[in-house]
């Protein structure tokens, strides 16, 4: 059975920072590209942040500067840098899991507000 569980979102005032985390289970982790979305109220679920087996990485134009994502393979984690945040960063951050499929965890809400 596959899980990915994130944790580490919250609330954090305009320019602090916050890490997030995805623990994942029942996948061959360093076979996987991983990566974050986010969703706002309202609006689609976009692609934040990817890291790539051999540790490539790619994100969005919001992100670029400011996010860095990174992996553990011997944890079977991934994680979210994020700086500088912004009260538009504020959604519902995703995890998932891409090889054969996508896998999804179920989300932590991160909200920037003063």
């Amino acid at each position: 059975q596959v899980q990915l569980v994130e944790s580490g979102g919250g609330l954090v005032q305009p320019g602090g920072s916050l890490r997030l985390s995805c623990a994942a289970s029942g996948i061959f982790f360093r076979d996987f590209t991983m990566a974050w979305y986010r969703q706002a109220p309202g609006k689609q679920r976009d692609l934040v942040a990817h890291i790539r087996p051999g540790s490539d990485t790619g994100y969005a134009d919001s992100a670029k500067g400011r996010f860095t994502i990174s992996r553990d393979n011997d944890k079977n984690t991934v994680y979210l840098q994020m700086n500088s945040l912004k009260p538009e960063d504020t959604a519902v951050y995703y995890c998932a899991a891409e090889h054969d499929q996508i896998y999804w965890g179920q989300g932590t809400q991160v909200t920037v507000s003063p």
